[in-house]
């Protein structure tokens, strides 16, 4: 069994929690709780990656991650 590590975006609004993996497109969920939505999003994560697995594809791995927020005037 190999081990793949992933960026999780984790976001709070008024409903709950939603987390998404940007390295892996369309992967995301969501959770009442911020433990829930992580126990979600890593289970989102194993069965894409198993899916993309079993047709063949690779999985890469990102060299490194940053993450900022920027303010933005409209």
């Amino acid at each position: 069994m190999k081990s793949y590590r992933f960026s999780v975006v984790v976001e709070k609004d008024s409903e709950g929690y939603f987390a998404s993996c940007p390295e892996l497109h369309g992967c995301y969920t969501q959770g009442e709780t911020y433990e829930k939505v992580l126990e979600n999003i890593k289970d989102a994560i194993r069965l894409h990656v198993e899916d993309r697995l079993e047709a063949g594809e690779e999985i890469s791995q990102p060299e490194s991650v940053t993450l900022t927020s920027l303010e933005v005037a409209v």
